[in-house]
């Protein structure tokens, strides 16, 4: 599958996340410890935020570890709130257009897993859009039609009402076609202003997300050696990852099944997600 994480807080250099971390996303790239697919190569995206109406996006079909420009950009790019994403494939091609994250106006979409089935589903999923959005689908990937569909549903105006309608179609038309567990996902989203997370699957046994605990509690527990950019962000900072990018006791806690999160002004609020019929 992928990889992926997202921060909101303090304005960090974009490096001291993606690439400063004892098990960074980097990392995790080569070497997932928790991931269907150990090897994430298939593609990177990174996007963030720095005051403009619509947010950056650096994307490559290389893999993460092997790109030369990535670290300079991080390192000399600063940010409150950013989504960086590693790929694995499953089954649509490598190319720019179908690596994370996916971006409209002032929104940022990543997602680990899958539609099952896709192959078959997609021009009925696809056909649900409409004629606005139908031209904007660039690439191949369920994903970018996921996170279509869920614009499609209102994600705009509500994003739970939104990524609920858009995950009840799936499984509806899924199931329709013979696939009992049609989607699994952990999602990403985030407008700029407030970050949200969804962790999901039809079969209730979805892919793996943590979220960090608040910033006070997290300088108790993390050595002083390593406290560098944590000294530096208010005490609003959160990070929401696919697995933890430290070995830490204290600092992780795993995000429930079938769960929504939303963060904002580092104020952490959960609900249970639930498919809606739309």
């Amino acid at each position: 599958m992928c990889r992926w994480i997202a921060y909101a807080g303090g304005p960090i250099a974009l490096s001291e996340l993606i690439f400063d971390t004892q098990h960074s996303i980097i990392d995790q790239s080569l070497a997932a410890r928790s991931s269907v697919q150990t090897t994430n190569g298939d593609g990177f995206g990174i996007g963030w935020y720095d005051g403009l109406d619509a947010p950056g996006l650096y994307k490559h079909t290389q893999p993460a570890w092997n790109d030369a420009n990535l670290h300079d950009l991080c390192t000399h790019t600063k940010s409150h709130m950013f989504l960086a994403h590693v790929r694995a494939a499953t089954g649509t091609a490598i190319q720019h257009s179908n690596c994370h994250p996916f971006r409209q106006s002032n929104w940022l979409f990543a997602h680990n897993g899958l539609i099952r089935g896709a192959e078959k589903l997609r021009r009925e999923l696809a056909m649900e859009l409409d004629h606005e959005l139908f031209p904007r689908i660039a690439g191949t990937t369920d994903s970018e039609l996921m996170f279509d569909l869920a614009l499609h549903f209102g994600m705009d105006n509500d994003v739970y009402a939104g990524v609920a309608r858009m995950a009840g179609f799936v499984e509806k038309i899924g199931r329709r076609s013979g696939f009992d567990f049609p989607l699994q996902m952990t999602l990403g989203i985030t407008d700029g202003v407030r970050l949200y997370a969804v962790r999901y699957s039809s079969e209730h046994i979805s892919r793996t997300l943590y979220h960090s605990k608040d910033i006070a509690a997290i300088r108790e527990i993390v050595p002083p050696e390593r406290r560098r950019h944590l000294d530096r962000v208010g005490d609003d900072a959160r990070t929401i990852v696919s697995e933890p990018f430290s070995d830490l006791p204290g600092v992780w806690q795993e995000i429930p099944e079938s769960t929504f999160m939303t963060i904002e002004s580092g104020k952490v609020d959960c609900r249970d997600f639930v498919p809606e019929l739309p």
